[in-house]
């Protein structure tokens, strides 16, 4: 049965929570603050994380950032209606969805129980994964391990490495990652210099995966070639 903490400040949504999702026979732990999400992730595995971003102690936001390395399920979070900026920030902290208040607990329901079937399907799927010298990328889940640690990539990101990955071994102008990266999202070229960096950055911070062609563009390739 899926195990899922519920961290809210207020004991009665909390417990309507938990509640509905036990009615679907998953298992709940409820925590109040912060702090004691960081707590009940070191002595259990949890199959899904909800997190009111207004928290005592330590609010949602910054519970995420420091668990977001050290769990891999997804985490939904909880926030007032309005508040753009904090699901914005949210998501960049390795958020994966969120609902607002008020909410109809059958809605939250359906989210979560879509988040676990996918994570299933995704489990399903890890004979899928691409083997790159120390990276292991998991394509339909959309991630990347490195000697087995979880690397968080944004989704651009990771359709970016994806297409290095197809075209392994192949130089790739610029105008062509962003033209099969980015299509027609609205954005300039530009915006492939600073994503090849961020990928770099993240999984190949000595270069010998993804390599400039000066006045040409990049291309993949196995370490040491």
């Amino acid at each position: 049965m899926p195990r899922i903490l519920i961290a809210d400040d207020d004991a009665n949504i909390a417990q309507l929570i938990a509640d509905s999702l036990e009615d679907e026979g998953m298992i709940c732990t409820t925590v109040s603050d912060g702090e004691m999400v960081l707590e009940a992730v070191k002595k259990s595995d949890f199959d899904l994380i909800l997190l009111d971003i207004m928290m005592p102690k330590l609010d949602g936001l910054s519970t995420c950032k420091k668990i977001r390395d050290e769990v891999s399920c997804p985490i939904l979070f909880v926030t007032a209606k309005g508040r753009t900026i904090d699901t914005v920030l949210g998501l960049e902290m390795g958020g994966d969805d969120y609902i607002t208040k008020p909410f109809h607990v059958e809605e939250l329901t359906a989210k979560v129980k879509a988040h676990l079937r996918r994570e299933k399907r995704s489990s399903q799927a890890q004979d899928k994964a691409v083997s790159l010298g120390e990276l292991t990328i998991f394509r339909e889940n959309y991630e990347v391990v490195k000697n087995g640690e979880y690397i968080h990539l944004t989704t651009r990101e990771f359709q970016l490495l994806i297409y290095f990955i197809d075209n392994i071994g192949k130089v790739m102008t610029r105008e062509q990652i962003f033209d099969k990266v980015w299509g027609m999202d609205y954005a300039d070229i530009g915006s492939v210099t600073v994503t090849v960096k961020n990928l770099r950055d993240k999984i190949d911070p000595d270069s010998q995966l993804i390599k400039t062609v000066w006045g040409v563009g990049y291309k993949l390739v196995r370490r040491g070639e």
